[in-house]
């Protein structure tokens, strides 16, 4: 088996897993507290990766990164970014795809905190910055935790919007779902059930450490 695909595989996940991390929890505590009217929009539009096919999502992507649209035109002009075919498109489109993964559970865990902790922050002085890192953040460590699992493990799976975007280039986009799809189009099934079950056994290894590890927590909590 090519171990290519594999390694740019955790690649992927592991860079887009720290970006989300880096706008999810500012963006799960801006939803969870925001009264703001655009509240649902923006709700509606970060939630929407859950039901789009992610074809679509790739389709879209594919034609605003292209060098004969605009946007595509004026990042290659201004940055030197070619984003169709490459990693950092990959990083792109699995963002934007795994955005919920991350959001949703962040969200609910600080949506379930008393406002109690926020205002008795604010009393004491603390920017909303240091409460949000120093107080609230580490009262929801399991929501956190499965949001960066669910994220990681949605992102080596993804296969759609990786493929529209970033197509099968060995070591640059042919990651292991990629993979995947073309063993098994060239009817190597050996190679194919390879990469599957070694990501089956990974992805069900991930989720299996998240669950039990946030099971002793609410043990511990119960006992508390």
């Amino acid at each position: 088996m090519d171990w290519g695909p594999i390694i740019l595989t955790f690649q992927l996940a592991l860079v887009t897993t720290i970006i989300l991390f880096i706008i999810g929890i500012p963006l799960a505590h801006w939803l969870a507290y925001s009264r703001s009217k655009v509240t649902p929009v923006i709700e509606a539009l970060v939630s929407m990766p859950l039901v789009l096919p992610p074809t679509v999502l790739g389709f879209y992507l594919l034609i605003a990164f292209s060098p004969a649209n605009w946007f595509g035109q004026m990042l290659d002009d201004l940055f030197g970014l070619k984003l169709i075919f490459s990693f950092q498109g990959l990083v792109i489109a699995s963002v934007i795809y795994s955005l919920p993964f991350m959001v949703q559970p962040i969200r609910s865990g600080f949506a379930n905190l008393p406002k109690s902790m926020s205002e008795a922050s604010a009393v004491l002085g603390k920017s909303r910055f240091t409460t949000l890192v120093k107080v609230l953040v580490p009262c929801i460590k399991p929501s956190v935790i499965t949001g960066v699992v669910l994220a990681f493990a949605h992102t080596i799976g993804e296969f759609g919007v990786v493929l529209m975007i970033g197509g099968s280039i060995p070591g640059v986009t042919r990651v292991a779902s990629v993979a995947i799809y073309d063993e098994v189009e060239s009817l190597n099934y050996a190679a194919a059930n390879k990469y599957s079950m070694f990501l089956f056994v990974v992805c069900f290894a991930i989720l299996l450490t998240v669950y039990l590890v946030n099971r002793d927590h609410t043990k511990q909590n119960w006992k508390l």
